[in-house]
C-alpha cells in the first residue's frame, strides 16, 4: 500500500468540524491552541460553535479550515499511519506543506488567515464570480475560455468536472455556452471573488511579502503541488504559493502523476469527502478513506488492516 494524504480546500468546511477528535485526542486539541495562539481569535470555538454559514467568510474559513486538517491529521498520526505523498487542494496545501513538516502549525494557519484577508479585500474590490461545468471535457471548457474575454479555467477537479472563474457577465456568457455544447450541469459557486484567475492578481502581490519571509524547511514527506502537479521541494514553494492565487488548481493532474508513483490509496484528512470523489473520478482503482471524524478513523482502520491482511 502505498498512501498520499490530501487536505481539502474552500468548500470542504462544515460546523462543529473537528470537536469529537479533539475531545478525543489531545495532540488534536493541542492544534487548536497552537492556531487560536497564532491569529489571536478561538480557532476551536469558531470550529465547533459556529455554523457551517458562518464558516463560508473566506478570512476566516481558511484559517479554521487548515486547522481541522491538522487536527485530523493528529488524529490519524495516532493509528501509526504516515504518509508516501501529501497533497492538498487550493488552500489545503498549506495542511500538506504543515504535516510534511515545511512550516509549523501556527505559522501556516497564520499565513492562511494573512491570505483570506488578501483574498476577502480583493473580492471586495473586484468582484467576480466562480462556476463549475460538469460533463464537459477539459478541452472544450479550455476552448470557450479563450474565446471568451474576462473568464479563466481555475479547476481542473477531475473528468467532467470543471471549475471556471472571471467577470459576472463572462462567466454567464461562458455557462450558456457550455450548456449549448452539452453540458450535463453549470453551477454558480458561492463565492465571492474570481480566485484562480488574474482578477486575484492584487491579493498574490499583497500577500507575497509574508510567504517570502517564512523559514521554508525541506519537506520531510515528498509534496505533490495542485499548482505544477510535481513535486515541489522547498526552493519552489514561494513561487507555488503566490502562483497558487491566480493560477488554476490541477488536482486531476497532480492525482494521476501520483498514480504514476505507486500511490493506491488516498486518505482525505480534514472534513468532508471532497477529495475522495474526485479521487475516484480521477482513478477507479484507487482506494480512498475521509477522516474528518471518529467514524471516518475507523473506516481507515479497517483499510489499513485489510492492506496489511
Amino acid at each position: 500500500m502505498k498512501v498520499a494524504f490530501c487536505f481539502p480546500g474552500q468548500g470542504s468546511q462544515v460546523g462543529g468540524m473537528g470537536k469529537d477528535l479533539a475531545a478525543a485526542f489531545p495532540a488534536a486539541g493541542a492544534v487548536y491552541e497552537e492556531a487560536s495562539a497564532a491569529v489571536g481569535f478561538d480557532v476551536a470555538e469558531a470550529c465547533f460553535e459556529a455554523s457551517t454559514e458562518q464558516l463560508t467568510e473566506t478570512d476566516l474559513q481558511q484559517p479554521t479550515l487548515v486547522a481541522t486538517c491538522l487536527a485530523c491529521l493528529r488524529a490519524v498520526e495516532a493509528t501509526g499511519l504516515k504518509p508516501d505523498y501529501v497533497i492538498g487542494h487550493s488552500v489545503g496545501e498549506y495542511a500538506a506543506l504543515a504535516a510534511a513538516r515545511a512550516i509549523h502549525v501556527g505559522p501556516a494557519v497564520d499565513l492562511v488567515r494573512q491570505r483570506g484577508l488578501a483574498m476577502a479585500e480583493t473580492a471586495r474590490r473586484n468582484p467576480g464570480a466562480m462556476a463549475a461545468v460538469i460533463g464537459l471535457e477539459a478541452e472544450v471548457v479550455e476552448e470557450l475560455c479563450a474565446s471568451i474575454d474576462g473568464v479563466w479555467l481555475a479547476n481542473y477537479n477531475c473528468p467532467g468536472q470543471i471549475v471556471v472563474s472571471g467577470l459576472y457577465d463572462p462567466v454567464d456568457l461562458l455557462l450558456e455556452e457550455a450548456a449549448a455544447r452539452g453540458a450535463r450541469r453549470v453551477v454558480k459557486l458561492p463565492i465571492s471573488g474570481a480566485f484562480h484567475s488574474p482578477l486575484v492578481s492584487s491579493a498574490a502581490d499583497g500577500f507575497r511579502p509574508a510567504i517570502e519571509a517564512v523559514d521554508w524547511q525541506e519537506p520531510s514527506t515528498p509534496f505533490m503541488s495542485t499548482v505544477t502537479a510535481q513535486l515541489e521541494g522547498a526552493a519552489g514553494l514561494v513561487d507555488v504559493l503566490i502562483n497558487q492565487l491566480t493560477a488554476p488548481v490541477r488536482f486531476a493532474q497532480a492525482v494521476r502523476s501520483l498514480v504514476k508513483q505507486g500511490v493506491d490509496t488516498f486518505v482525505e484528512v480534514g472534513p468532508g469527502q471532497v477529495l475522495a470523489g474526485l479521487v475516484r473520478r480521477c482513478d477507479r482503482s484507487a482506494t480512498t478513506v475521509s477522516v474528518g471524524d471518529r467514524e471516518g478513523l475507523v473506516k481507515l482502520a479497517a483499510v489499513v488492516a485489510g492492506a496489511r491482511a
